[in-house]
């Protein structure tokens, strides 16, 4: 449970930290729970919300990367083995910490040759050996009959079969705030639009506080902390520029976009892998939470950059899909959409942002101090942070068999105990235990206290009305898309829902943090202009 935020505030500006976590997605809210719970006392800060950039815009998929194992065996590197057999290590513990929130999920990649079936068949089997003790399933070859029952969606002409591999899948939004629930619990103290915009030194340069603006109140105050991280992702740059205005730049962020479309009978429980595109790299169709996401691109952008799906992108997608498919689809079909910033580190040798390794590493300014966490991946968010605090305090780490909040007691059948609760409807109780796991009794006892809150937010979606209020008293939502967009997932699913559930939300929001009527109209609307901007950019 979070504190209220004022409270949070008080008490942050009060007292004097071990250690501040700047950047509230996965890989700070890894550093701070890591940090809590080996004893330091630390306080994260978020300068928007929390998950609400790169954390929340993955291809929610918890894995090693065939695509770096390619490139490993193509070019012998190195470096690209490392980061596939680190990822697949942690892929286990994720999902085991977690497992109302990650699961494993079976990928086919369509073979149309016997060439083809050797070659992916082989390059599997050294994903299977890499992942060792960690390996979730073996990898095998499936003959059309079972391919095309398994992806009824996939193309029958040539279609040899596919070889099968398992990874995972999760809830990356939700396994943030997850993170960040259960840091809170532990003793830590988060704040989210709170940004960063100075850093206070001692007299041999060393950074000893930062100053923040609080968004929300509209002031400023500075925190006191023994020791900094910068986990800000791409754009780590401008915080490593406030402690060293003579920093030079190490990120190159790169876009990912992905698409959301109707399942309608196309796909079963298993993924797609389509190993080759117009521009080398892979793509993904999976199931997710009642839709088909597909996934990604990769362009090299600027971090101010404005994160929207664009009309050509939604095109390049879909080219790349349609090949694999019986029947294509189509920019109309598609329902939501996101697009999200890579935090890339710069490569020596230039190239593409593609080519670039999705490693991290762990910066330490020698002249200020400041600890910054520079690129990686979200299922390495975990050793990331790991390695990051061990520059703090090098011991103690505890966070492989640390499970998250509402993990214990979680099975795969939980949904149906919630069922037992009340009139709930198997959506309903299904989404609830994936997105609250052992916690939802907690949303549902909001709606037992008010008879109210059990309604749905839409009628054609399972989030539920108390969601709202768990979400503004237990996980610090402030704003209309806080609620829609990584709380319940709302928006995710579809945006035409999320803008009609709106005015339901800001209202549920307005009565818990005691808006007037034109701060509630104006939040409505601004959400709603937002996401109509949004299609008028997808067309």
């Amino acid at each position: 449970m979070m504190s209220t935020r004022a409270t949070t505030r008080e008490h942050v500006e009060a007292f004097s930290f071990d250690v501040c976590i700047i950047g509230g997605g996965a890989t700070g809210a890894g550093c701070a729970l890591d940090a809590q719970l080996r004893g330091l006392r630390t306080v994260l800060i978020e300068a928007g919300d929390f998950a609400s950039r790169t954390s929340s815009a993955s291809t929610k998929m918890v894995h090693g990367g065939i695509r770096y194992l390619q490139a490993a065996v193509a070019h012998l590197d190195v470096s690209q083995f490392r980061l596939v057999d680190h990822a697949l290590q942690e892929r286990s513990l994720m999902l085991r910490n977690a497992p109302h929130l990650a699961r494993p999920m079976e990928f086919l990649v369509p073979c149309f040759s016997l060439r083809e079936r050797l070659y992916y068949s082989t390059g599997m089997k050294l994903y299977d050996w890499i992942a060792r003790g960690g390996s979730l399933q073996p990898s095998r070859f499936a003959h059309k009959d079972e391919a095309l029952r398994r992806v009824p969606a996939l193309v029958r002409d040539r279609l040899v079969g596919a070889v099968t591999y398992a990874d995972g899948q999760f809830d990356d939004a939700r396994y943030c705030l997850a993170l960040i629930t259960t840091f809170v619990q532990n003793g830590g103290a988060a704040l989210n639009y709170v940004r960063a915009t100075g850093f206070e030194r001692t007299g041999d340069g060393k950074v000893a506080a930062l100053a923040v603006h609080d968004g929300i109140s509209n002031t400023s105050f500075t925190i006191r902390a023994r020791a900094f991280v910068n986990a800000t992702g791409p754009y780590s740059d401008a915080v490593r520029t406030l402690a060293s205005p003579d920093a030079a730049p190490r990120m190159r962020p790169s876009k990912g976009v992905h698409l959301l479309f109707p399942l309608e009978g196309r796909w079963r429980a298993d993924g797609l892998l389509v190993p080759k595109t117009e521009d080398g790299r892979v793509v993904f169709a999976l199931p997710y939470n009642g839709r088909l996401l597909v996934g990604t691109t990769d362009d090299e952008v600027s971090p101010g950059a404005e994160m929207v799906v664009l009309r050509h992108e939604v095109e390049y997608l879909i080219r790349q899909i349609n090949p694999y498919l019986n029947t294509p689809l189509e920019p109309s079909q598609v329902v939501s959409g996101f697009a999200g910033i890579r935090p890339l580190v710069r490569s020596h040798a230039g190239g593409k942002t593609s080519r670039l390794i999705r490693d991290d590493e762990v910066e330490v300014d020698p002249r200020s101090g400041l600890i910054s966490i520079l690129g990686g991946k979200w299922t390495t968010y975990r050793l990331m942070a790991e390695k990051t605090i061990d520059r703090v305090q090098p011991s103690g780490c505890v966070t492989r068999t640390a499970q998250l909040t509402g993990a214990a007691g979680y099975h795969e059948d939980y949904w149906r105990e919630l069922m037992q609760r009340g009139a709930l409807t198997e959506a309903a109780a299904r989404h609830l235990a994936r997105k609250y796991g052992t916690e939802a009794p907690v949303v549902l006892a909001l709606a037992e206290a008010d008879p109210d809150l059990a309604a749905p937010l839409v009628n054609a979606a399972p989030p539920i009305r108390a969601e709202v209020v768990y979400a503004v008293r237990q996980e610090m939502a402030l704003t209309v898309e806080d609620v829609l967009a990584r709380r319940t997932g709302l928006q995710l699913y579809d945006w035409c829902l999320a803008m009609e559930a709106a005015p339901a939300v800001a209202c549920l929001m307005a009565r818990e943090l005691g808006w007037e009527a034109a701060e509630t109209l104006r939040a409505t609307e601004e959400y709603v202009s937002r996401i109509a901007r949004q299609l008028d950019f997808v067309g």
